[in-house]
């Protein structure tokens, strides 16, 4: 995943951050609450961007293994399509010597 992709994540982080810190420092006046909830919010958005980078790698481990499964299913039906044929030429031999012996 590129950083092209992340960039509406980390604008929406900071902010998140700039309004938490207006915020704390607006009603509380206090610096040490303020930062405090800062690095409480970027550790919320990082999370946030972890976790919306893990599901990516997940969608993309499922469309590769929906890739893989599609092969071997294909492969599966060539190999059962060639054990059919092989057997339906050997019915069609066993019928064929039953036929001859039956008009003797």
């Amino acid at each position: 995943m590129e950083i092209r992709e992340l960039i509406g994540d980390i604008v929406l982080t900071i902010v998140m951050v700039a309004s938490t810190v207006v915020l704390v420092m607006r009603f509380w006046q206090d610096l040490l609450i303020a930062v405090a909830a800062t690095f409480m919010m970027l550790s919320l958005g990082g999370l946030l961007i972890s976790l919306g980078l893990k599901i990516v790698r997940l969608e993309q481990s499922v469309v590769q293994r929906e890739r893989t499964m599609r092969v071997n299913m294909e492969e599966m039906g060539k190999a059962m399509s060639a054990k059919y044929d092989n057997t339906m030429g050997h019915i069609e031999e066993i019928v064929d010597g039953l036929s001859r012996r039956m008009y003797r």
